[in-house]
């Protein structure tokens, strides 16, 4: 399958997000793919956008972010949990992706045993969950998706738009706009949605 290319990326972040959904996230680990439908994201749009890392500026841990369209931001939280994000829009721009659940499609087993005793609905239904599951940390923060050999998503399946559902973003702490915008987008009754 072909990957998806820079171009896609360096669009509006709404509209990354919403045709993001149905993309295949793809994790080579030990030369065995994993894979899974995206089937839930959130947008995080700049300085201005309370809830978005960059909210505070240019820092350190938020570097990936200002970097060239289709890179991954993966950040830490919670001292326990991982997240990935994809850059979208222009170099120097802080905006991103954060991906939220998958349906997972290749490398059950091993997803399996890294999520040991956790029903398969459970495997990848939420941002940590599926850092967890496909074996994602911050040594991947800043990997080119368009150009890597061991994380990046391909085409998958053109979503319609009355499948897509919208709502405010979940577990957001910060203004009331913030807190209201609706760019969470999920496939409607999938099973895999977090929630």
């Amino acid at each position: 399958m072909d990957r998806l290319r820079r171009d896609f990326y360096r669009r509006s972040t709404l509209t990354v997000a919403r045709e993001l959904l149905g993309q295949r996230l793809v994790r080579i680990l030990d030369g065995q793919r994993l894979s899974g439908l995206i089937v839930e994201v959130e947008a995080y749009i700049g300085e201005d956008d309370a809830a978005c890392h960059a909210a505070y500026g240019r820092t350190p841990r938020n570097e990936a972010m200002y970097d060239s369209p289709g890179h991954a931001y993966v950040y830490f939280i919670y001292g326990m949990h991982h997240c990935l994000n994809v850059v979208t829009e222009e170099t120097g721009f802080p905006a991103a992706v954060l991906i939220r659940a998958l349906e997972p499609l290749e490398g059950l087993e091993i997803m399996r045993r890294h999520r040991p005793d956790r029903p398969d609905r459970e495997l990848t239904n939420g941002p940590a969950k599926l850092c967890q599951a496909l074996a994602i940390d911050r040594g991947f923060n800043g990997v080119d998706l368009c150009a890597g050999a061991v994380l990046f998503i391909e085409e998958g399946r053109v979503v319609a738009q009355e499948e897509i559902g919208t709502s405010p973003r979940i577990g957001i702490k910060a203004d009331e706009l913030a807190m209201s915008v609706p760019w969470r987008f999920y496939l409607q009754g999938n099973d895999f949605v977090s929630c």
